[in-house]
């Protein structure tokens, strides 16, 4: 079937469009396996933008060619025996313009723009259950018990493992199996950027408190960290910190004299 004059330019932008969204990467993946390289965006619109250019110059440069061009053109727009595809053609061209405006607003899992505090300042105190707990002066009570430390490691793990390793991952790393579920993903207790450079009462704030506990420096991002304090006794909390930093190797940061 001959393929109107009017149409080859289009199905030639359309074929650009296929082979820089899909080809280079393709080739790219065959000439080197188990990749699949993907050109930017910005980039492939300047590619996009020269190649519908070059073929509206090369169709508009022959007055012969240009003119059966415009004739193909009238009569796609103007006869009614082509009625029926013409409003096919218009229905497609405006629902695929309607999907690119939707995708170009619709919300998307993202890191937002504003800046968020990884860990945000806690509060001077707070209070749990009627009992009023000062961050300035808290203390684990249970790391200078040196007699029975091992047991309340051993004790903080079986708390872990029940609770908490299902987003926090088995190696502490923030790879458990919820974690894709998550944004932010749980944190990674392995990296020296987290425990190692906060105090334990940091951290038992932030686990008593979890995620409704953070102040307004810690969203626009929402953590997904529980209440724990709705769930696990105050001694219980000091066991799991007791244990993140046994398992990891980490100290706790001390108090600035």
């Amino acid at each position: 079937m001959k393929v109107p004059r009017a149409i080859r330019p289009i199905l030639v932008v359309a074929l650009a469009y296929a082979i820089v969204e899909a080809g280079i990467p393709a080739i790219g993946a065959l000439l080197k396996p188990g990749t699949w390289p993907v050109v930017p965006a910005h980039l492939a619109r300047i590619y996009l933008f020269f190649i519908a250019n070059v073929v509206l110059l090369y169709t508009a440069a022959d007055e012969v060619l240009w003119g059966r061009v415009r004739g193909e053109l009238r009569y796609f727009f103007g006869a009614d025996e082509v009625r029926v595809v013409r409003t096919l053609v218009i229905a497609a061209i405006s629902l695929a313009g309607g999907y690119v405006a939707y995708d170009a607003v619709r919300p998307r899992l993202e890191t937002p723009p504003e800046l968020r505090a990884i860990h945000p300042a806690p509060p001077a105190s707070f209070s749990i259950g009627g009992k009023a707990y000062d961050l300035s002066t808290l203390n684990n009570p249970l790391r200078a018990d040196k007699s029975k430390f091992a047991d309340h490691v051993k004790a903080g793990a079986e708390l872990y493992f029940k609770n908490c390793f299902f987003c926090h991952g088995d190696k502490l790393d923030g790879k458990g199996h919820y974690a894709d579920a998550f944004h932010p993903r749980p944190a990674n207790f392995r990296d020296v950027g987290t425990i190692a450079q906060l105090r334990e009462s940091y951290l038992f704030w932030r686990i008593a408190t979890g995620g409704p506990g953070l102040p307004r420096e810690g969203w626009p991002w929402m953590s997904s960290m529980p209440i724990w304090h709705r769930f696990l006794s105050e001694t219980e909390i000091w066991q799991v910190i007791l244990f993140l930093y046994d398992f990891t190797g980490q100290a706790p940061r001390v108090r600035d004299s």
